[in-house]
């Protein structure tokens, strides 16, 4: 595709661990938040405490705001953004939770091809 065919929308994804070292700092952020937003009905607000005071990924998820990650990025507008999040059984010795494995993964393909190239130059 040429750069004018190219689409102006860009999916990026990110993947995040992170280690939860002050439950009650996290909650009580949530909470905080979770009072703050004006436009939360009052049911809403309600199953939102609850499930923020019984699960860190749920508090995370209320303090996430993909806006504020972007903040005056120039020359972007966020157009659309979800996210969620989930307790995980993380061990960083695990090669599954390797963050950089799509990168090793392109970078062996790119190492066949070169192999490929030079065996064809011969």
């Amino acid at each position: 595709m040429s750069p004018v065919e190219t689409s102006r929308y860009v999916r990026l994804r990110v993947d995040l661990v992170l280690e939860v070292t002050e439950r009650s700092e996290l909650t009580d952020a949530a909470l905080q938040r979770i009072e703050d937003d004006e436009f939360m009905p009052e049911e809403e607000r309600a199953h939102a405490r609850t499930a923020v005071r019984g699960d860190e990924a749920e508090a995370l998820a209320y303090l996430v705001e993909p806006f504020q990650m972007l903040g005056e990025m120039p020359g972007v507008e966020l157009v659309q953004a979800s996210w969620s999040s989930e307790q995980a059984d993380y061990d960083p010795d695990v090669e599954a939770w390797d963050l950089d494995d799509e990168t090793a993964e392109e970078e062996d393909e790119e190492e066949e091809e070169g192999a490929r190239g030079e065996t064809r130059g011969r």
